[in-house]
């Protein structure tokens, strides 16, 4: 499966075709997108007066930078790896 995000180029595109009242599976096919992903976009959007595309993109940023885990590096853990392998000790004993 190949799948792609809107960028911010096809959102300004949905906002004007929106605004004009085209329905979402005609946004889709002049987009060449599926009906249900710009369904989906509108409907992420929909609490708003209106959707935009700025105030869109500004929100999947925001989603995508919090959908990433932090991970567990810690600096006190690269402090301990560190003295380990100082102290000689093999990636196996560190782990």
């Amino acid at each position: 499966m190949n799948y792609t995000h809107l960028s911010i180029i096809e959102r300004s595109k949905l906002e004007i075709l929106h605004q004009q009242g085209k329905s979402a599976r005609a946004i889709a096919r002049e987009l060449g997108r599926h009906h249900s992903t710009i369904s989906r976009e509108l409907e992420r959007h929909e609490g708003q007066e209106t959707y935009g595309a700025q105030r869109a993109q500004e929100s999947y940023t925001q989603r995508r930078k919090t959908s990433v885990p932090e991970g567990k590096w810690t600096p006190e853990l690269a402090r301990v790896i560190e003295e380990k392998r100082q102290a000689t000790w093999s990636p196996e004993q560190i782990t």
